[in-house]
């Protein structure tokens, strides 16, 4: 079973802004958004027309994301291609 190896990386971050930070500034709007647990970046999910949080990954090598949607507790790491459960 394949297990993230990246965990030692989150750190303890608040979201940079209230949207996806790309949308918010060319006025383009998300289904749904991420969180980087590496430094705070808020990015729209791969749903959304833009893929924010896709491109912030690979823009910065962040392995681990966190869904800040109302409800959800899961998270993706990038380079080992596995979900996260986070309570």
């Amino acid at each position: 079973m394949a297990r993230c190896t990246h965990t030692d990386q989150i750190q303890d971050v608040s979201p940079n802004t209230i949207g996806c930070e790309e949308c918010l500034k060319i006025g383009g709007s998300w289904v749904h958004l991420r969180l980087c647990l590496s430094c705070g970046h808020v990015g729209c999910c791969d749903a959304s027309i833009g893929k924010h949080a896709t491109k912030h990954f690979r823009a910065t090598d962040h392995p681990i994301m966190q869904s800040i949607e109302p409800g959800e507790s899961w998270g993706w790491c990038y380079v080992d291609e596995v979900g996260l459960e986070f309570e």
